[in-house]
């Protein structure tokens, strides 16, 4: 007898009819500098999976060349739509977790993968029609943000720090580099002497350096973010153990097994979760459980996303141990104009949790048809 298939079943199992995948542009309001480079666009793919009517989304967060991890934009688009997609479109999944389990026999490339299941995440949210942090297991309107600050001449650090406290961020970090460090922490530490500051290397610096990093202890920061290689352990315990200043890691920490190799190590004691880098929210929470049983804070980094990966951002420091300011800091300090309809924007320093079913924005239609390079539509 051929089975039929309820309503409530077709409902509790998404099949996932269609997919699209564009690759969108949106040139930056200001050049973003770091130690690797300097940023005037963000280039990006952008994913919409599709499902019973309803509409997932979400972006990648790898750049270009591969100069924060290894991951690019073309090499993730190429995955997407000849592996990833194919294995997922016509197929049923009873949540998020079934779907990630479904991309565990890859290789790496967290951040194709984050794409797909972060997509997933939303569709499957809007299904049950509820906000993404609810099914996270999230709670609260509003979060903490901080703000990151690019590379620039002192003078003029200075004078985005004082303008950035006066919008209410309440967390300043720093981008660092070698010959671009102690001067810069030493007239930011003199002249703001009670807040919040912490310093980014992206891996500027190795252990022959820990001399000059020990003496960062001196400008009571937060944390030192990612001072060491980008895939390195080991040399990020032995710092830790030279210096007082708290080391926290960010491009090290790629899975929870990387997360649980840090804590042990004690290489890391506050952690930087990007779900994008981490290969989606599946993983992200696996990171944040992990940390907090080692009562590691952690917070939520960015990758100058757009309203779809803001959201996404925003919807997970929802969980209880994103006890630190994160980088959800106000879309318009990046983008001229977003491509979602609702206004990502913080107020005294808190960004709201965008509400409504899943991550609660919508695609500008318009203006995203005038920044989109390519696009590809796929069917089961």
């Amino acid at each position: 007898m051929k089975s039929t298939v309820t309503s409530r079943e077709v409902r509790d199992h998404l099949r996932i009819d269609g997919a699209e995948l564009r690759l969108v542009r949106l040139p930056l309001v200001t050049p973003f500098t770091i130690s690797t480079g300097t940023m005037h666009e963000k280039i990006f793919p952008l994913l919409t999976l599709k499902a019973d009517g309803l509409e997932g989304y979400a972006e990648g967060v790898m750049d270009p060349l591969p100069d924060y991890l290894e991951e690019t934009v073309a090499g993730a688009m190429e995955f997407l739509r000849g592996a990833l997609l194919p294995g997922v479109l016509g197929r049923r999944f009873a949540n998020p977790h079934q779907l990630a389990r479904q991309l565990e026999p890859w290789r790496g490339n967290m951040m194709a993968r984050a794409t797909l299941e972060m997509a997933f995440w939303d569709l499957w949210a809007k299904s049950l029609d509820l906000p993404l942090k609810t099914i996270l297991g999230g709670e609260g309107d509003a979060v903490d943000v901080g703000v990151s600050l690019g590379i620039g001449s002192i003078e003029d650090t200075l004078g985005r720090v004082a303008d950035h406290l006066a919008q209410g961020y309440k967390r300043i970090k720093l981008k660092i580099k070698p010959g671009h460090d102690l001067r810069l922490l030493e007239a930011v530490r003199s002249a703001f002497a009670d807040i919040h500051l912490t310093a980014d290397a992206n891996s500027a610096y190795s252990l022959a350096d820990s001399a000059l990093l020990a003496r960062l202890d001196a400008f009571d920061l937060d944390y030192i973010e990612q001072p060491l290689a980008w895939n390195d352990l080991h040399d990020h315990a032995v710092l830790q153990a030279r210096i007082n200043t708290p080391i926290c890691l960010d491009e090290s920490i790629r899975s929870p097994e990387d997360a649980r190799k840090a804590l042990q190590a004690d290489a890391a004691r506050v952690i930087n979760i990007k779900v994008g880098r981490s290969g989606g929210h599946a993983n992200a929470i696996r990171i944040h459980d992990l940390s907090a049983a080692f009562s590691v804070p952690v917070w939520c980094g960015g990758m100058l996303e757009s309203g779809i990966g803001r959201a996404h951002n925003i919807h997970l420091s929802t969980l209880a141990n994103f006890s630190k300011p994160g980088d959800t800091s106000s879309s318009s300090r990046y983008f001229h104009r977003d491509i979602v309809e609702e206004k990502l924007e913080t107020t005294d320093g808190r960004m709201p949790v965008p509400a409504g079913p899943g991550i609660g924005v919508r695609l500008d239609s318009d203006f995203l048809e005038t920044v989109t390079m390519s696009r590809e539509s796929f069917r089961a």
